[in-house]
């Protein structure tokens, strides 16, 4: 992640990851997670108002969202899923996933919020260090 930020020139909590992430009824959403941070699981079962998710494997997240992992979008995924994004993505301008490898889109993160009606809530903790 801190590779591609510096590629791009900008900080790595602007890279914004989209991952989809598996509701226990079967059905999914978008979790919008900057540079440099994780889910918090707790914080994103409080937000959804569940008490189980999970991180589909690769083949069902391409099956639900048309993207293959590394290139996940809600942006013309094949189904419109919930987004929960974090509250960092607000009132800032991202980089997120494009739907192909080695390809981004810059947008301003209120638009994105607002274009998806996306949950805006503290979902992520900072990641731990390697």
């Amino acid at each position: 992640m801190h590779e591609a930020a510096a590629l791009l020139g900008i900080e790595p909590g602007t890279i914004v990851k989209s991952l989809v992430v598996k509701k226990h009824d079967g059905s999914f959403l978008f979790a919008l997670v900057p540079g440099g941070r994780q889910i918090s699981w707790s914080k994103l079962r409080a937000a959804v108002g569940v008490n189980k998710l999970s991180m589909p494997s690769p083949d069902v997240a391409l099956e639900a969202t048309g993207y293959e992992r590394g290139t996940i979008t809600p942006m013309g995924s094949s189904t419109a899923w919930p987004v929960f994004a974090d509250e960092r993505v607000a009132g800032r301008r991202v980089a997120l996933g494009a739907g192909a490898h080695g390809h981004s889109a810059f947008v301003d993160g209120d638009a994105l919020i607002a274009a998806y009606a996306a949950t805006v809530a503290d979902i992520t903790d900072d990641e731990a260090p390697r």
